[in-house]
């Protein structure tokens, strides 16, 4: 009876370590440290410090209508914290960016493992789980992919006013809302570019 207790108990955690592995993702190394963009790292690690995002330049110049995607504001607010740290004489490990427009630099606070090492838990937009420049460690199809479109925000304010990572995001969950509700996809999965997939997991 023990032995099966001990089974049972063996299995039930083998199976929610499956079941929930399709949450976790590798994220990419932008810059030379790690990036978790609204995902949450499954290290401890302490905080270093966090920076504010300037006036989208590029987005101003072109009277709001060219903006930067998400892959390329997450480039630029990394390479201004990496300057910030070096001149400062810190060091980072990863950068950390969960809502608004602000990103978090931290250190770890313990020795990776092949297990632990760029892997972290994924966020959920609108209900749907969303991928953001890293890679699910669940095998995946693409369903469906969509761009952003214009950003009214910028467009009317002659691009000083630009959404948030989150907000541009937010834009491609909505835009999958219903075929998430309708179990058609089960998560978002964003690399580069302008535009988001939608994917199906294997």
């Amino acid at each position: 009876m023990k032995k099966l207790v001990i089974l049972i108990a063996l299995f039930l955690t083998t199976f929610n370590t499956f079941s929930q592995r399709k949450y976790f993702a590798e994220v990419y190394i932008v810059n030379g440290v790690e990036a978790y963009i609204l995902n949450e790292p499954v290290r401890p690690y302490e905080i270093v410090y966090g920076k504010g995002q300037s006036i989208n330049w590029g987005s101003y110049l072109t009277a709001g209508i060219i903006n930067k995607g998400i892959s390329a504001k997450v480039g630029k607010f990394i390479k201004g914290i990496v300057k910030k740290a070096t001149k400062d004489g810190k060091t980072i490990d990863a950068v950390i960016y969960t809502s608004g427009k602000n990103i978090t630099a931290i250190k770890f606070t313990d020795t990776p493992t092949s297990e632990t090492k760029l892997k972290a838990k994924v966020h959920r937009l609108n209900g749907i789980p969303t991928y953001v420049m890293c890679e699910p460690y669940k095998n995946f199809t693409v369903s469906q992919s969509k761009r952003g479109g214009i950003k009214w925000k910028s467009f009317l304010t002659a691009g000083i006013i630009n959404n948030s990572i989150e907000q541009d995001l937010m834009k491609f969950a909505k835009k999958y809302k219903k075929m998430y509700s309708k179990q058609q996809i089960d998560a978002l999965y964003y690399t580069s570019g302008k535009s988001c997939d939608a994917i199906v997991f294997e």
